[in-house]
């Protein structure tokens, strides 16, 4: 059974969501302000999360900032905020999905529906800690990449680089995201430093590192890992 977190302020909206994502099969649990959704997301470790942005008390952004320090799970947003610039914000921290308040019911469960799809590990199975291309694979619970049949050495940066991609296989992840997951948010627009990494990246893994197969550029946004025909 899939579990959500559900983390909204209004009462009766939780109230709603839960009832309709119980009596669809999921396990729902809801927390209506920020500190009880991070202490229930590491005790319960939900699937997937549905976050409102408005907390009483703190921002959901921090909540999101928070959550993406350990976890992977999709992460929607359900907010009233309509301004470009607050799901920027949103989606710069790490969220997958920003649905705007009023939405129906449908349109949420086809979200979250979508949100599981991506993450290739449905309720009662293992998650997949092998991943693999034509040219290398990545052995995630071992921290170990093979390339030709030999293990490829990567600094404790290029492995975490690589790991966070190869986690979110087709999903654009932001050059913002990758600086803070990896440097730390007071390195947020050194660019430059992803640059000189993601090039030792696909010089270890690429068969042509100047026209990258697996390690994609998205100019001016981010990186993009695509799998291959072997995922």
């Amino acid at each position: 059974m899939t579990r959500v977190l559900v983390v909204e302020d209004d009462p009766r909206l939780v109230r709603a969501l839960v009832l309709n994502l119980r009596a669809r099969h999921y396990d729902a649990d809801p927390a209506t302000d920020g500190r009880t959704a991070l202490r229930l997301a590491q005790a319960r470790r939900p699937d997937v999360v549905l976050l409102d942005l408005g907390l009483p008390d703190m921002d959901g952004v921090d909540v999101i900032r928070t959550l993406r320090g350990w976890t992977r799970a999709p992460i929607l947003v359900l907010s009233a905020r309509r301004g470009a610039g607050e799901k920027v914000a949103a989606l710069d921290a790490g969220a997958d999905d920003f649905i705007t308040k009023p939405f129906s019911m449908d349109e949420l469960l086809a979200r979250l529906r979508a949100a599981v799809r991506r993450t290739g590990t449905p309720a009662g199975t293992t998650a997949t800690t092998l991943v693999t291309t034509d040219d290398f694979t990545v052995d995630l619970s071992a921290r170990r990449v093979r390339r030709a049949g030999r293990d490829v050495r990567l600094t404790p940066t290029e492995w975490h680089l690589l790991e966070i991609l190869v986690t979110n296989p087709g999903r654009l992840v932001s050059q913002k995201h990758l600086l803070g997951e990896v440097w730390g948010e007071a390195r947020g627009g050194k660019t430059n430093y992803l640059r000189v990494y993601m090039a030792q990246l696909r010089r270890k893994l690429e068969t042509d590192p100047s026209h990258p197969r697996y390690l994609v550029t998205e100019a001016g946004m981010g990186y993009r890992f695509e799998p291959g025909t072997a995922a």
